[in-house]
């Protein structure tokens, strides 16, 4: 049984992956992952390919071992897995409660690493991996610090582990975009605060994730970066000091530094 495996499916950028990968290829099934059951169900009517529902929290052990678990039971051939489950919080360091930073670590970094190194024994040669990333894991960001950090790891594990499966012809690719219009503005900065609130470009899930999906099937790159605007963003953090870096962020959310 030919599947795709996507988490984070019940909006936002998860949600774009399953309507785009399902006219891209054809699977059997696509397992769709989120702890919203109703929004997961909404999907029925969008595509022809068949779903299976798993409505899993990934971010404690249960839901991981409930995946796992139904891996073991259906012994699928996993062609695709998009890993797009994660969330944000900006603020000041005060602003941001501590379990929601730990929170983040768990969903946006173990969860992640989990799902790969679960999924991975039932992947075979041409099967492709895509990490949902950000821009904000190429350097520090202040009032984004933690979510910042968690991409930065999820980049470089990434990149990695792209390497280390190239000998099983498995492709692990990290996509990172700039500023997406999604729910996840809704969760990441909380009412009142005002640690953030410049936004250079805001792109639509829709032609973000076409771009990922083109690279992901089309290229060999490892990193996937949509828009050229944030190519140059990308260049100017290798090119240029963190601190000065920063200090530009700084300047843009009108800060001191």
């Amino acid at each position: 049984m030919k599947i795709a495996v996507i988490t984070g499916a019940s909006s936002g950028m998860g949600r774009e992956f399953v309507l785009q990968l399902a006219q891209k290829e054809q699977f059997d099934e696509i397992w769709v992952i989120a702890r919203r059951k109703e929004k997961l169900e909404e999907l029925r009517s969008l595509v022809k390919t068949p779903l299976r529902i798993l409505p899993l929290d990934l971010s404690g052990k249960d839901g991981l071992d409930a995946y796992a678990a139904a891996l073991k039971a259906a012994q699928p051939d996993v062609r695709v897995l998009v890993n797009a489950s994660g969330f944000g919080r900006f603020g000041n360091y005060e602003e941001v409660p501590l379990q929601d930073s730990l929170d983040m670590i768990d969903l946006n970094c173990k969860a992640l690493v989990a799902m790969t190194e679960l999924t991975l024994p039932y992947m075979q040669k041409g099967a492709k991996i895509l990490q949902l990333d950000s821009l904000s894991s190429f350097q520090p960001v202040p009032y984004i610090n933690v979510y910042g950090a968690t991409k930065a790891f999820v980049l470089s594990y990434s990149r990695a582990l792209n390497v280390e499966l190239s000998p099983r012809g498995i492709r692990v690719m990290a996509m990172c975009p700039g500023w997406v219009k999604t729910e996840f503005f809704d969760h990441a900065i909380k009412e009142g605060s005002t640690a953030v609130t410049y936004f250079n470009v805001m792109f639509t899930a829709k032609e973000v994730v076409k771009t990922g999906i083109r690279d992901l099937y089309h290229t060999k790159k490892d990193v996937s970066i949509h828009d050229i605007r944030v190519k140059a963003q990308v260049l100017a953090t290798k090119l240029l000091p963190h601190r000065l870096v920063m200090r530009i962020w700084m300047k843009q959310q009108k800060h001191s530094y």
